[in-house]
This record gives structure tokens, C-alpha cells and sequence, in this order.
């Protein structure tokens, strides 16, 4: 894959800019006095004052400095630090999932009487919080069509206080245009949040197309070795001050172990990443046309309806896969079971390519229609390409399709 930023011969003027993969590799926390070359875990829950006044300074936020790793932590702080400079943020903060960086984000925002405009193809638990949890306090919720700007402009109310969207969105890779939905939210006044899981950093950077606050779940590629749960919300310094104030008065922190994890996987996002994206488009195009499939959709294969979008806001299609088949819920019941080599799983950005149904797992929560209004119908599989040699993925996804049909 090629970026923009990809290292070439440079200046010495130009040496000075370092470039994705060497600020992923070389942020790092101070060392310590034992000179060590690869950053150390801090497992400590608390830590120690100077003195009474540098106590009282530091709870009063007149200096820096840690008091408590639920607050802040060298390693969280290290792995914030680090993705704040890859997603070009002025400040972020970590949580202990992805779900958790999604609920701050929106809850240290919103109060009773306010109003949510989010895309309708969101992940299951982010619908979830919009449509049955936040109205407890008070908060609604529209939802608005992602390729029609009316059905944005239209729904935009007095009481309007966040956009909210994922894109690619999880399952059905549909697309937002950020650089238009940037533009309105600064014109009418209102912060977008993105959740940008599926394009992380290397692939997508929202806050340069308008976004106030970028929200992840680090639990997948970022991580990308179903090792360990974690979640940033990075952005505008205003909104995260408020995203911090109430993580820290409610406790979603994630460990240092977490995040020292984290900050270490980061340091192999963009090869890993690579890899992920060429595999999926060389498993998107192998597959299309594909008599057992009723469609395919990649973001970078010309035959997605957002193909174009796709290749201006991302520099590649990521590594994610949606097969549709023919036969229905039965057809993937059969397909699922004759898997050999790909996991079955909800999770995805794993090292290990994983096939999951989404209608019956991760958006089963869902009323039917909700997930007919989104694409998500009963014949529809989530395919996370992993790192595997793309070509025993590929075969071990067609000997599924060709059993499925007797067990289907």
C-alpha cells in the first residue's frame, strides 16, 4: 500500500518531521534511572507526594504529575500520548474498552433535554446506548441516512448538541463523508465524534476533515492480536477536559498493563495494517461475482456504491469484508460450522482472520427492520482478514461455501 507519508530519500529540513511509523515506534515516556531501552510497566495504583504543598498542588491542577493510575498512569499516558500525535489530536484519554470511550464521549457531553444526531449504521452496543440507555436521563436520539445530506440538515435541531458517527460502520462498511460532515458541524456550531475502529489513525484521520473527538476501540486494531480490552477518546483539548472530568469521577480507566500492551502494538499498526488491507482486497476481489454470494462489499472494489468517498478520505479499505449469501440465515449457519482455519468469533483485527454473523450475534439486539434499514440482512457475514497467507483464507472460506450447501 502507498500513503502520502510513506518514508522516502528527504531533506535535512524535512528530517526534522518524522514520519507515521517512526512516531508510533519512538514516543515514549522518559526513561527512568535504570536506563532501560524498552518502556517499563508501572503497576502501582498510587504514587508518592513530595511534600503537603505537592500534594495540594498537584489535586488542585496546578502542577503535573500522577497521583492515582485510575487519574493517569506513565504507561496510559504514554499510549495516549502516542495516538494523540498518529490521529493529530491536542489531548486524549484512555478507558478500559471501546464501548466505555463511546459512552464518555457522549455522556460527559449531554444533559437532560439535549439531542443526538447520529448515522444509522452504528455498532449494536453504540445503539444501544443511544436508544435505550441515554433517554433514562433525558437525552434523544435521531438518526440520520449517511449518503443524504437532507436527511442531516433536516434533522437538526435547537437542542442538537452532538453528530455522532462510525465510518466504515460496523457491518456494513457504509460510508460518511467526513469532509462534508466536518463542514456542517462547524457552521452549525455542533461537535462531531467519529469512531474511526474500522480505519484506525494510519488509515483515516478525522479530526483533519472536521471531527472535534475521535473515539476507538483499541481492542481492535490497534491491539490487533485479540490480546487485551481498551478504548482513547482523543480530539478538541476543551471536550476532552470534560471526557476526563467524568472518567475520572465514574472509573472507566484502563490498567497500565492495558495500556502498556496497547502502546506497544501501536508500534506495529502500519505494517500490520498493510498486510490486513492488501489481504482483504485481494479476498474482496477474489470472491466477487462468486455464485454462492449475492454481493460483496470492500470500500477500495469499484463496485462499492461509495467507492470514490472511499478513496478520498482513506488511504486504503481496511480489513474488513462483507460477504453476503445466498440462501439466508441457513446458508450461513452451514457456512459457519464447515470453517476450519477461520475463527468464529465476534470480535475482529486479530491476527487471525475471523468470520462473524452479525444478525445473530453482535446486532441480534436489534429489531429486524432496524437491521434491514441498515443492510443488515439474514445471508450477511463479517469477514476480519487477518495475517494469514491470503490464499488459505481464501480456500478455507470456498470449501465452506461449498459445504454449506449440503448442511444449510
Amino acid at each position: 500500500m502507498t500513503r502520502p507519508d510513506s518514508p522516502t530519500r528527504t531533506t535535512a529540513a524535512e528530517a526534522t518531521d518524522p514520519h507515521f511509523e517512526t512516531i508510533a515506534v519512538r514516543t515514549q515516556v522518559p526513561r527512568t534511572a535504570e536506563r532501560e531501552h524498552s518502556v517499563p510497566l508501572f503497576l502501582t495504583s498510587s504514587f508518592v507526594f513530595d511534600s503537603a504543598e505537592h500534594a495540594r498542588a498537584l489535586f488542585a491542577d496546578e502542577v503535573e504529575g500522577n497521583v492515582y493510575s485510575r487519574y493517569a498512569n506513565p504507561n496510559t499516558d504514554e499510549f495516549v500520548h502516542k495516538l494523540c500525535a498518529l490521529e493529530g489530536a491536542e489531548d486524549g484519554i484512555a478507558t478500559a474498552s471501546g464501548m466505555a470511550a463511546v459512552f464518555t464521549a457522549l455522556a460527559s457531553r449531554l444533559s437532560a433535554g439535549d439531542h443526538v444526531l447520529a448515522s444509522r449504521a452504528l455498532f449494536g452496543s453504540t445503539h444501544q446506548i443511544l436508544t435505550r440507555i441515554l433517554p433514562k436521563w433525558g437525552v434523544t436520539w435521531s438518526y440520520a441516512d449517511a449518503t443524504n445530506p437532507e436527511s442531516w440538515t433536516s434533522q437538526i435541531t435547537p437542542a442538537t448538541r452532538l453528530l455522532f458517527v462510525e465510518t466504515p460502520s460496523n457491518p456494513g462498511l457504509e460510508l460518511v463523508d467526513l469532509k462534508w460532515l466536518g463542514t456542517l458541524a462547524r457552521e452549525r456550531g455542533i461537535p462531531l465524534v467519529v469512531d474511526n475502529c474500522f480505519a484506525t489513525p494510519y488509515l483515516q484521520r478525522p479530526l483533519a476533515w472536521g471531527a472535534s473527538l475521535v473515539v476507538h476501540s483499541a481492542t481492535k486494531f490497534i491491539d490487533g492480536q485479540g490480546r487485551t480490552l481498551g478504548g482513547a477518546i482523543v480530539g478538541d483539548k476543551a471536550m476532552v477536559a470534560d471526557a476526563r472530568y467524568f472518567a475520572r469521577h465514574t472509573g472507566p480507566a484502563l490498567s497500565p498493563f492495558n495500556a502498556w500492551t496497547l502502546s506497544k502494538s501501536l508500534e506495529t499498526l502500519a505494517v500490520r495494517m498493510d498486510r490486513h488491507c492488501a489481504n482483504a482486497l485481494a479476498l474482496a476481489t477474489h470472491f466477487e461475482g462468486h455464485p454462492a454470494l449475492d454481493s460483496v462489499r470492500y470500500p477500495f472494489l469499484p463496485s462499492h456504491p461509495q467507492y470514490a468517498l472511499a478513496k478520498q478520505q482513506m488511504q486504503a479499505g481496511g480489513g474488513i469484508v462483507v460477504l453476503v449469501l445466498r440462501g439466508g440465515i441457513e446458508r450461513c449457519r452451514g457456512f459457519l460450522d464447515a470453517l476450519q482455519l477461520c475463527s468464529h468469533s465476534p470480535n475482529l483485527g486479530d491476527t487471525r482472520t475471523i468470520v462473524t454473523h452479525p444478525t445473530s450475534t453482535t446486532h441480534s439486539k436489534l429489531t429486524e427492520a432496524e437491521r434491514q434499514q441498515v443492510g443488515i440482512v439474514p445471508g450477511l457475514v463479517r469477514i476480519s482478514v487477518g495475517l494469514e497467507h491470503v490464499g488459505d483464507v481464501i480456500a478455507d472460506l470456498e470449501q465452506a461455501l461449498d459445504r454449506s450447501r449440503e448442511l444449510s
